[in-house]
């Protein structure tokens, strides 16, 4: 089992950053991956971003070039940097992370608010 707990959310300007954590309860070297996702009012849960045991990183199309994921195994936490913020970053951002063995599982964190004004 796997607790996650996002932080760093908040309220920020258009163009300005912030940088989320997801701190898990146990190493992460055994999760598979790892990934960011968010969800807008009225809208789907959507990947943002993912990370791999092995550090490769997928990113959506609406993001990339402005957020880094990236992950510090000895701290057991991932993060997202968000630089260049724009108003549809607005959404409850979520940890993510799946686990192959024993077994397949996904674990979710209860989400972190960030809101971008125009």
């Amino acid at each position: 089992q796997v607790r996650l707990v996002e932080s760093g959310g908040g309220l920020v300007q258009a163009g300005g950053s912030l940088r989320l954590s997801c701190a898990a309860s146990k190493s992460i070297s055994s999760i598979n991956r790892m990934g960011w996702y968010r969800q807008a009012p009225g809208q789907q849960r959507e990947l943002v971003a993912d990370i791999t045991s092995g550090g490769s990183t997928n990113y959506a199309d609406s993001v990339k070039g402005r957020f880094t994921v990236s992950k510090d195994n000895a701290k057991n936490t991932m993060y997202l940097q968000m630089n260049s913020l724009k108003p549809e970053d607005t959404a409850v951002y979520y940890c993510n992370a799946l686990s192959v063995f024993p077994a397949k599982r996904d674990y979710w964190g209860q989400g972190t608010q960030v809101t971008v004004s125009s």
